[in-house]
């Protein structure tokens, strides 16, 4: 009796124990993830560098298949039509020609499986092959120099022998200078609309322009700011611009525009780095002088210094190259100069009277 006892309790217990721990199983969630604002930027190039090594060690183990480029000697087989399968040589504008198609065929930008199912469709459109089986092999890679420039550390040429990102270069380039801006802009020869017209394949390549914000591509994780990067790309790490802060502040003079790797800098701020207004200092009448970029006719802009201070009025983003000027008061600085005269002769005063 007492052994059916324990053994009905030690069965109760069990049960117990699942009812109680399946809850907490479902229960349980993964922390959220922090979202991009909530992430610390980061302020300094050190900071920066560290981040973009630990991104790039990170991402070499998820590489891809590796892009054609031109020069690459390619192995092509269809299956039971030896007359298609041989080596081809992608040419310098990164076409293929092949036997029986009337039209060029690029390859470079692509992977060769997609390379072999662009040339499975090709054979079968055609009426060549009715259920073509494509294979393309990289039998020899002739890759385009990839060149970082700017305000990089080791401005240098990466051969890319394989598929390649930003952050990989830019980590090779020893990451980026203390007067690095905000951006990294990527241009990028493209072909020239019409040029799958062999009619038309002597236009001119265009150049593109990719510009990717740098706290966008260190911080936010997301993987299509880490873009690929090809054979003849130059990746360029512009400089920081310049403002400048002159007249009534502490520190006049000029500041980098990258202080939050935002390349956002504002009259709060800039004010801030100046070490703020003078006590004769007009702030009500500050403005600031930009140059426009057509005439080069330089405008004012009222700004209120001291309503932006107290938060009563819009903090205004400035530009490169952007001078504030703080005017300082005549008045308030005889006033000033009045009043500190009068304390050196009041204490002059009392010291004569000591007995």
């Amino acid at each position: 009796m007492l052994l059916r006892l324990i053994q009905n309790a030690t069965l109760f217990v069990a049960l117990c124990g699942c009812v109680i721990t399946v809850p907490v199983a479902f229960c349980q969630r993964p922390p959220a993830a922090k979202s991009p604002d909530q992430v610390p930027l980061l302020q300094t190039a050190d900071q920066t560098n560290d981040r973009i090594m630990e991104l790039a060690v990170a991402n070499a183990a998820k590489q891809g298949d590796y892009i054609i480029g031109s020069g690459d000697l390619l192995g092509i087989e269809v299956f039971d039509v030896p007359e298609l399968s041989r080596d081809v040589r992608v040419n310098e504008t990164g076409y293929l020609s092949i036997p029986l198609l009337s039209i060029k065929v690029q390859a470079t930008g692509l992977t060769s499986f997609q390379l072999q199912d662009k040339l499975a469709e090709l054979l079968q459109v055609n009426g060549l092959v009715t259920n073509p089986e494509v294979t393309v092999v990289v039998k020899e890679r002739h890759s385009e120099p990839i060149t970082v420039i700017g305000a990089v550390r080791n401005p240098v040429v990466v051969q890319a022998v394989r598929q390649t990102t930003l952050l990989e270069v830019l980590s090779q380039a020893g990451g980026i200078t203390e007067n690095a801006g905000s951006e990294v802009v990527i241009t990028r020869i493209t072909a020239a609309p019409g040029q799958d017209n062999p009619l038309t394949n002597d236009l001119p390549n265009l150049p593109v322009l990719i510009k990717i914000g740098m706290n966008d591509l260190l911080q936010t994780g997301d993987p299509k700011f880490n873009i690929p990067v090809l054979g003849g790309d130059v990746v360029n790490v512009p400089r920081a611009g310049i403002v400048y802060v002159i007249g009534a502040v502490a520190r006049p003079g000029g500041f980098l525009m990258q202080s939050d790797r935002q390349g956002q800098i504002t009259v709060l701020k800039v004010v801030a780095l100046s070490g703020g207004t003078t006590p004769t200092a007009k702030a009500h009448q500050a403005f600031i002088l930009r140059q426009d970029p057509f005439t080069g006719d330089r405008r004012r802009i009222p700004v209120d210094v001291r309503k932006v201070l107290t938060l009563n009025a819009e903090d205004i983003r400035l530009q490169q190259s952007d001078i504030l000027y703080v005017p300082d008061s005549v008045t308030k600085r005889a006033l000033r100069r009045a009043s500190e005269l009068a304390i050196v002769m009041a204490s002059t005063a009392a010291v004569n009277r000591l007995p």
